[in-house]
């Protein structure tokens, strides 16, 4: 069974910077893409960023929403079955609830269909 288990949210000033972390087990981890996506109160859950499989062509490739790029970093550790997100430089319109996701295949992808397990979520609150 798998089970993907996130850490690191809290409550951070706008301007800062936090470091979410997302790690699975009951799965071949290094064989499947990875994603964070985020759902805030009343909104949708929306694409934050991915990575793909260490073995896809494009090896490392990455992902992001355009109101993230250049304050969010995603990142993977095979050997930990860890997938990292440094998020720098906060907004108040961060603030969300952040999932991360196993991809169903090698590449990333910024579609939510294109993931079939999710975990159960970490908050993230950016106070202005």
């Amino acid at each position: 069974q798998v089970q993907l288990v996130e850490f690191g949210g809290g409550l951070v000033q706008a301007g800062g910077s936090l470091r979410l972390s997302c790690e699975a087990s009951g799965h071949t981890f290094s064989s499947s893409a990875m994603g964070w996506f985020r759902q805030a109160p009343g909104k949708e859950r929306e694409f934050v960023a991915a990575i793909s499989a260490i073995s896809w062509r494009w090896s490392g490739s990455y992902m992001y929403a355009d109101s993230v790029k250049g304050r969010f970093t995603i990142s993977r550790d095979n050997a930990k079955n860890t997938v990292y997100l440094q998020m720098n430089s906060l907004k108040p319109e961060d603030t969300a609830l952040y999932y991360c996701a196993v991809g169903a295949g090698l590449r990333a992808t910024v579609d939510r269909s294109g993931y079939n397990y999710w975990g159960q979520g970490t908050q993230v609150t950016v106070s202005s």
